[in-house]
């Protein structure tokens, strides 16, 4: 799953950014308000953690204008402001969750695992399939004919981005930039590695193989048409 943070303070957006990464999240981070709505309106995210007060607009701004425009993908605020007026005026605009700093991590992240498990609109799926392969968001679980498979944080965010575009041609270069949020460089073999490891585990024992080779493009992941 994918996660927006907006957030000024050097050390708490890359305290943030680090332990949401290490906790299998995919994770991009803007230090003000107008980058922050930029991605926010363009992005495909699962969750904002958002600062109230920022550089450029608010965190209040930021979501009026999401709300307004129709983004409704949840939005923890965090603030050092602990007045009963704030949390209401964040809740009233649309906010899902509020977090006073400081906080501990395992606050947030309980909180963060709380508001994905609602969905984007309280309707959207968890588990992801695709024959035999299931992926469980919320247990951060993989299992495939029944077993269960052992992942890596990165391999695990990796086949969730291949099951989510499911059936697509992803060039490794938008690999490179959803997974492991890079500009890709043609002479590092880090994707072609993590692939190969990741159909070790999830496609060598089992039938059919799921994951394949695009020559000259990229990976898709697809459930073959029966012979």
């Amino acid at each position: 799953m994918k996660i927006l943070i907006i957030e000024d303070e050097q050390k708490t957006g890359d305290y943030l950014k680090q332990g949401l990464t290490e906790s299998g999240f995919v994770t991009e981070w803007a230090a003000n308000g107008i980058d922050g709505l930029h991605l926010a309106v363009t992005g495909d995210f699962d969750l904002l953690v958002v600062d109230v007060m920022l550089p450029g607009l608010t965190g209040w701004q930021i979501l009026e204008r999401l709300r307004l425009g129709g983004k409704q993908m949840p939005v923890l605020f965090l603030t050092a402001r602990d007045q009963v007026e704030d949390r209401v005026k964040g809740l009233e605009l649309g906010a899902d969750d509020y977090l006073v700093k400081p906080f501990a991590f395992s606050e947030l992240l309980a909180r963060v695992r709380t508001l994905l498990r609602r969905g984007k609109s309280g309707l959207e799926a968890t588990v992801l399939r695709a024959a035999d392969l299931e992926m469980d968001l919320m247990r951060r679980r993989v299992t495939r004919a029944g077993s269960r498979i052992e992942l890596t944080a990165k391999e695990f965010a990796l086949l969730e981005f291949l099951l989510r575009r499911q059936g697509e041609v992803l060039p490794r270069s938008m690999i490179a930039s959803q997974v492991w949020d890079i500009n890709f460089d043609s002479d590092t073999n880090v994707i072609e590695v993590a692939i190969r490891r990741l159909r070790v585990k999830v496609d060598d024992p089992f039938e059919p193989k799921l994951i394949r080779t695009a020559r000259g493009m990229g990976y898709v992941l697809e459930v073959p048409d029966p012979p």
